[in-house]
């Protein structure tokens, strides 16, 4: 193999390494940190499914877990179905949602007292004297 041949594979080369460092070993890492979540689940947890339910652990089995949805309302669940343990500090946060830049307050005015009017999907402000 002369010097002509190996620079044109080594690009080549380099984009399968540049790919396996920032698309597959991450998405590796967060796989196995998710069965080892998913694995670890224990009744009184706190989760949130990854369609967004949330719901407290009552039994795990096997594949499955059962989720209390609401008082005596309970679900089946796969395992591969729940996407997080919502800790009692993320609970709060996801009841109250943050005020988004822009959004109206009393009488069509945000907080700079500018009135905003929403016309076709776009906002358009006008301060007020």
């Amino acid at each position: 193999m002369d010097m002509g041949q190996l620079g044109s594979i080594l690009p080549l080369i380099l984009l399968v390494v540049v790919f396996y460092f920032l698309l597959i070993r991450p998405q590796r890492k967060r796989q196995q940190e998710a069965a080892q979540m998913q694995n670890s689940l224990t009744p009184g947890a706190r989760v949130m499914t990854t369609t967004g339910l949330f719901g407290t652990v009552v039994a795990v089995e096997n594949e499955d877990v059962i989720l209390e949805v609401a008082p005596g309302i309970e679900t089946r669940w796969v395992k591969a179905a729940i996407g997080r343990v919502v800790t009692p500090g993320d609970a709060s946060e996801s009841d109250e949602s943050p005020a988004e830049e822009g959004e109206t307050g009393e009488e069509g005015k945000n907080e700079s007292g500018a009135t905003v009017e929403r016309e076709g999907g776009q906002d358009s402000s006008t301060k007020q004297s």
